[in-house]
């Protein structure tokens, strides 16, 4: 090695071979230090930087959505459903049992998790819980009683507007005293719900999926864009601060001309593929004929014995679901879709099978899916299975380079890149790792400081749980709802508005339709309809 070679350098490296080293380190991250403190911090740090003014990302921050205290008058919500999901929205809006409570927060500080905790110091969203109805007389109850605890007041906005139950959601929307309505039933009650809920003049928030059925599409988008009322579906994706990055990064075509994109799930436990009516102990959950309304639970589907199987694996089975695809992938379409704005896809041909979890249910264990996009000449697809924990992350290929989504985000080039062939040459970036890293702890004032936060669990690898926004740790689905809140009291459309759900809802269908019937599907825009090919 010549002299003027080493001259460059620290500790006497060369520059390609340092430059190559360096491309190992996160961008937005402090991933590696360890491995490479070798090398000297100013060093490294320049190095971050450069490769961002290359990447014309020094003001990527700002793509970031700001918190803002936009509290208003009190808002009186009403709960239709309070099973699973039920009180996972409420405790997001600061309403569990004040002991419960503290034992979560205690749980969440000694895994590093501050959520709780900042819900308490600046998730006050000035909400009621004023109506709970559920057809189990237990889950009611259980509902009841977290209503009266708001963990922000001690329970004095509770007890200055009581909760009431309701054995009928129609006769809840009929109450004056209900402003807007939460609805997380199974999926199969989704759609009507939400109608007589646009009709009634009341706000909506609903689960995914939007709908269950075809017909009710275009009957649904229809009462909540004639009646004016706020809804929002439940997708939180929009809200984390590395998803508002990744579409910035998106838009300033850092990935080049998009060609694929691949979604997944991969999960391995019984409870995953929604065997839930068991104990861990193996024996029934609670609930009878004479507890639970079947009749009303059942509502538009089948009418079927009184099972208690199916009252809490009623996921598995397509007379109250479309399965992987209404619980599992609305997600994976819902975030893709906020990315790219995709909307409809041209064909759509599903294929997989019931092979494992045989026992009872209709729904497939294994599914592979094809959404072509004929006018992007692009293709979505959607693998997954239900009996391999193998995690595969959400990845989008570009002609320039990959991007993968989740809780954390990374950018990769493409060894063929014409974009950043020049950085390529130079060793500046290398093909074999992210040129770009941003961490779910990001300290975004800082583009060149991160920290790493690694989830095993599905949810949170798929960015669905917390986020970090100027340096306070939220739960998405807090700011989801906050989202949703702001804009009844300050008009706006909120994230997953009517028209997500519109564009979701056929595709659900269309994918629905394909593997029920071993179809491809295509959209007919003009007759507004599913067509079988």
């Amino acid at each position: 090695m010549t002299q003027d070679k080493k001259t460059d350098h620290t500790e006497g490296l060369g520059r390609r071979s340092m430059l190559k080293a360096l491309a190992g380190i996160p961008v937005l991250g402090a991933l590696g230090f360890e491995t490479f403190r070798k090398f000297n911090y100013d060093a490294q740090n320049d190095s971050r930087k450069q490769i961002i003014r290359e990447l014309g990302l020094e003001d990527l921050a700002a793509s970031v959505r700001k918190v803002t205290n936009t509290q208003g008058d009190l808002i009186r919500l009403g709960m239709v459903g309070w099973g699973l999901r039920g009180p996972q929205l409420a405790q997001a809006l600061g309403f569990n049992e004040r002991a419960a409570f503290e034992q979560k927060l205690a749980q969440q500080a000694s895994n590093g998790n501050n959520a709780l905790k900042s819900q308490m110091e600046h998730g006050n969203f000035n909400v009621a819980i004023t109506g709970i109805c559920d057809v189990f007389d237990q889950h009611a109850e259980k509902g009841l009683a977290i209503a009266q605890h708001d963990i922000f007041t001690g329970g004095d906005i509770a007890r200055k507007n009581p909760v009431k139950r309701y054995r009928h959601y129609q006769d809840m929307l009929a109450d004056p005293a209900i402003d807007a309505v939460i609805i997380a039933t199974p999926d199969h009650h989704h759609a009507q719900m939400s109608i007589d809920a646009a009709k009634a003049g009341k706000h909506v928030y609903c689960e995914k999926a939007p709908i269950h059925r075809e017909d009710e599409i275009q009957p649904l988008y229809d009462a909540v864009t004639n009646s004016g009322v706020v809804y929002q579906m439940g997708h939180q994706i929009p809200q984390n601060a590395v998803f508002q990055q990744a579409r910035e990064i998106i838009k300033r075509g850092l990935l080049g001309k998009i060609s694929q994109i691949e979604t997944t799930t991969n999960r391995n436990f019984r409870h995953g593929a929604w065997i839930r009516h068991l104990t861990d102990d193996g024996l029934p959950k609670p609930g009878d004929a004479q507890s639970i309304d079947w009749g009303q639970w059942l509502g538009k589907a089948p009418k079927v014995p009184f099972s208690i199987r199916r009252f809490y694996s009623w996921a598995r089975y397509f007379d109250y679901d479309t399965g992987l695809f209404g619980q599992l992938f609305s997600h994976e379409f819902d975030a893709v879709n906020q990315l790219l704005k995709l909307g409809i896809p041209s064909q759509v041909t599903a294929s997989g099978g019931q092979y494992f979890y045989t026992e009872f249910g209709d729904i497939p264990d294994v599914l592979h899916t094809a959404f072509e996009y004929a006018d992007y000449g692009t293709t979505l697809t959607y693998s997954a299975n239900l009996t391999s924990a193998k995690r595969r992350p959400r990845t989008i290929y570009g002609r320039d380079a990959s991007m993968t989504v989740g809780e954390n985000l990374t950018v990769t080039p493409d060894r063929q890149s014409e974009r950043y062939a020049g950085l390529l040459e130079k060793g500046l970036v290398d093909p074999s790792r992210p040129m770009l890293q941003i961490s779910k702890g990001a300290k975004l004032t800082d583009a060149t400081d991160a920290v790493t936060s690694a989830s095993v669990q599905y949810y949170a690898s798929r960015g669905l749980t917390s986020t970090y926004i100027d340096g306070i740790e939220w739960n998405v689905v807090s700011l989801h709802l906050k989202n949703w809140l702001d804009c009844i009291r300050h008009g706006g459309k909120p994230s997953s508005n009517i028209d997500m759900a519109y564009q979701e809802a056929i595709v659900l269908a269309m994918a629905d339709i394909s593997y029920r019937e071993q179809c491809r599907t295509a959209w007919d825009a003009q007759n507004r309809k599913i067509v079988r090919l």
